[in-house]
């Protein structure tokens, strides 16, 4: 068969550790996946390295007016459009800032077309029509490391000078050997032989939590621990703005709904007005000389 490499992939061996699995009681069973989920984090773990390179790039990418974006298939292209949507509520970027897409298009996420992983070309021209450059970086995702469609666009925008990252769960798979960066969490075979929206998904959605977070928080988008650059766009999330302008100055409920008020929203805004006194004018100034960095522009008053 043209696809018989595929048996020898990691993602697709059968897992001895389960062979029983459909004669277990549901305790057993679950306790069974449980034990297999247990060995992702350590498996991601080894990759931070890797991680860090990508998160570097995609620092370096944002800063220099570039875009991280995500092309994936099936389970793998699902979660980067998941990484991707996330964003803007919680770092308060642009939607064009970290973009994802999935062979099949949108479809796809509700709809299996694991066809379409299979069209080199498609992956090609989104390249050439999201307008990749030498400033974004691509990352690359495949469980496999080996859907023609996300390796072609890959080594499109390589050709361009992007930037390119592979996520997948195999040694020296295919995808690693034409990406700048190369992540690889080796998390064995799943509990269900070939069901890599299990373990192999959950890796690579720590994967993208990582590179996602990592990069926003160089940007300066958080402030200690807290998301400050959040858009307060429904009730938990304003509540969850004002709570946050409390936890960083400890002032009341009241004077953080005020500050907030004042700030038009800007959970940094109003940080940083109420620790140094300053107007809204004098403190947006101070952010802007600060590059976003609500630390570093507290200093920079005091």
């Amino acid at each position: 068969m043209e696809n018989s490499s595929y048996g020898g992939l990691t993602t697709e061996a059968v897992n001895e550790d389960t062979r029983s699995i459909d004669s277990c009681s549901t305790v057993e069973m679950l306790e069974l996946i449980n034990r297999q989920d247990s060995l992702v984090p350590a498996a991601v773990g080894k990759e931070i390295p890797n991680i860090a390179k990508a998160v570097d790039a995609a620092y370096r990418a944002i800063r220099s007016g570039g875009r991280l974006i995500y092309i994936g298939a099936g389970t793998s292209g699902r979660l980067g459009v998941l990484d991707a949507a996330e964003c803007p509520p919680t770092f308060g970027t642009d939607p064009s800032l970290v973009q994802a897409y999935i062979a099949g298009g949108d479809g796809a996420l509700r709809r299996s077309a694991e066809s379409c992983e299979d069209d080199a070309e498609a992956g090609r021209q989104l390249v050439r029509d999201k307008h990749i450059t030498a400033h974004d970086v691509l990352v690359g995702l495949t469980a496999s490391g080996s859907a023609a469609y996300v390796l072609a666009a890959v080594e499109e925008a390589k050709k361009i000078g992007a930037t390119t990252v592979g996520i997948s769960n195999n040694r020296n798979s295919a995808i690693s050997g034409v990406c700048d960066i190369s992540i690889s969490p080796i998390v064995g075979p799943e509990a269900v032989m070939g069901s890599t929206r299990m373990k192999a998904g959950t890796a690579q959605k720590l994967v993208l939590n990582m590179i996602s977070t990592g990069t926003m928080i160089r940007l300066g988008k958080v402030y200690g621990n807290l998301m400050v650059d959040l858009k307060a766009t429904n009730k938990k999330l304003r509540d969850r703005a004002v709570r946050i302008v409390c936890k960083a100055t400890g002032v009341t409920l009241a004077a953080a709904e005020a500050a907030l008020q004042e700030a038009d929203g800007s959970a940094k805004l109003a940080i940083l007005m109420i620790k140094t006194g300053q107007g809204k004018s004098e403190a947006q100034k101070a952010l802007e000389h600060s590059e976003g960095h609500l630390k570093k522009a507290i200093s920079a008053v005091q």
